[in-house]
């Protein structure tokens, strides 16, 4: 079975490929690497040990998209493509609206054409917006509230595909919710490499730690909370890859649209995370608390218990695996780069 990831190359589609092709599927990538990396592609490779179709290009590219299909017998799709920075989405609101929203559509359009109906959508727990109690079930009301334009894509999409699936029965999508992956493959091959400076906690926390970054700025230390820092739900990457396989494997013979977080279930505040990062690393963090970001939420982390109920999925991985396979990954980007440079 030939699995279509749109945005493969990023960091939680590089690390499905991984656990696709180890499962025996087939993958097949098409990627811009607008905020990504071509070698990322030869390090899927070298880990899984195996071949895969890649298409450098963007997901809005129709002419593409029919090449990719015809070429390619390809049986679902995995939709990972988008831009993904909450603050960058609040300073461009119309470069998210435009790029998410449009890929979404030429992507459905040309999966109609081509009677490709199963599609697993990478979609937010920011769809829930400022959440009304915690943990967040699935059944917490989406798109009001929601603090900022990368979180009302997501919203916007979700209820375009729902929309799909009402029109047209042949559909099976699974929407799936992340909260923050964190984390890298053990390997220390592949893990999260923004291009510029990063826009998600943990690489910011692991450049500062590797000597690439003066300073953490934490945003934001009079929340309510315990420490007065943001709470968020932290997943290893490698359990949020085979939470997708369970997703796809869990449409075949299903129809319509359905949404289930993947989370651990457990808050952690941004002090917790640089503590344990400094425990798993051996190295001190520096960090100074600054003013509260636009588009953040004070906490924010999962109800799981529909995922296990229904797909028989839960995250598996702790968070001290989570910071040693970020040091590991770090540590080994360093060195390639150093000796990339010298």
């Amino acid at each position: 079975m030939n699995i279509l990831l749109t945005g493969g190359a990023g960091y939680i589609g590089s690390h499905t490929a991984i656990e696709l092709l180890a499962k025996g599927y087939k993958v097949t990538i098409i990627d811009n690497f607008s905020n990504s990396n071509q070698s990322t592609i030869n390090k899927i490779r070298a880990i899984s040990k195996k071949e895969l179709a890649l298409y450098s290009g963007d997901v809005r590219d129709e002419k593409l998209l029919q090449k990719i299909f015809t070429e390619q017998s390809i049986a679902a799709v995995m939709h990972f493509a988008g831009l993904k920075s909450v603050g960058e989405s609040v300073a461009q609101p119309l470069t998210y609206y435009q790029n998410n929203i449009d890929s979404t559509l030429v992507l459905c359009k040309l999966m109609k054409l081509n009677n490709v109906s199963k599609l697993i959508f990478s979609s937010s727990a920011t769809v829930y917006g400022v959440p009304k109690q915690l943990p967040i079930e699935e059944t917490h009301p989406v798109g009001t509230g929601i603090t900022n334009p990368y979180g009302r894509t997501k919203y916007m999409i979700e209820e375009i595909l729902q929309d799909l699936v009402t029109s047209d029965d042949t559909w099976a999508i699974t929407a799936l919710r992340y909260f923050n992956a964190i984390g890298a493959h053990d390997s220390g091959l592949i893990g999260e490499d923004p291009k510029g400076k990063p826009n998600n906690l943990m690489p910011y926390i692991a450049q500062v730690a590797v000597g690439k970054l003066d300073m953490l700025n934490v945003f934001g230390g009079d929340y309510n909370t315990p420490d007065g820092t943001g709470i968020r739900d932290y997943i290893h990457v490698v359990d949020l890859a085979k939470g997708h396989i369970t997703a796809l494997e869990h449409l075949d013979g299903k129809k319509g649209f359905s949404a289930y977080n993947l989370g651990t279930g457990s808050g952690i505040s941004v002090l917790e995370l640089i503590s344990a990062f400094e425990k798993n690393s051996g190295k001190k963090i520096a960090y100074t608390v600054v003013a509260r970001r636009p588009g953040d939420v004070a906490s924010c982390y999962a109800d799981v218990t529909l995922a296990s109920k229904k797909l028989g999925w839960r995250a598996e991985k702790t968070l001290d695996e989570a910071c040693s396979d970020v040091w590991r990954w770090q540590t080994n980007l360093a060195n390639e780069q150093h000796s990339g440079s010298s």
